[in-house]
């Protein structure tokens, strides 16, 4: 269980909280360590991404970066696999779009990438 997320904040209902459980935990827990910044937090230097690397990178490079780099930020989530990324630009934001096997099942998620 964890506690869901909205614009990057808690979401709220009714004075509390709202948590998510199984998938929805889940693609919370990916969105997270692939928008946080890779070191930004000093005892756990391994949490997060270095997708924010993508926009330096030429853009014949970045699809493979990108499945590196998740691949990389998700490695500590059992049972999850980076099946293929795509990287575009979608209204002046560039974004990845992150493909995701995890119990037989495929998701996808779609995380917005910063300076």
């Amino acid at each position: 269980m964890s506690l869901r997320l909205v614009n990057r904040d808690y979401a709220a209902s009714g004075g509390g909280l709202v948590s998510d459980t199984g998938e929805e935990a889940l693609l919370d827990e990916v969105l997270f360590r692939l928008t946080v910044r890779r070191g930004s937090f000093p005892f756990l230097p391994e949490l997060g991404s270095r997708m924010y690397l993508l926009r330096r990178e030429k853009s014949s490079a970045r699809t493979d970066l990108a499945c590196q780099y998740a691949a990389e930020a998700l490695s500590g989530i059992s049972g999850l696999a980076v099946t293929g990324a795509t990287v575009g630009w979608r209204e002046d934001d560039l974004t990845a779009e992150i493909s995701l096997l995890w119990q037989g099942e495929k998701l996808t998620v779609t995380a917005q990438v910063e300076e």
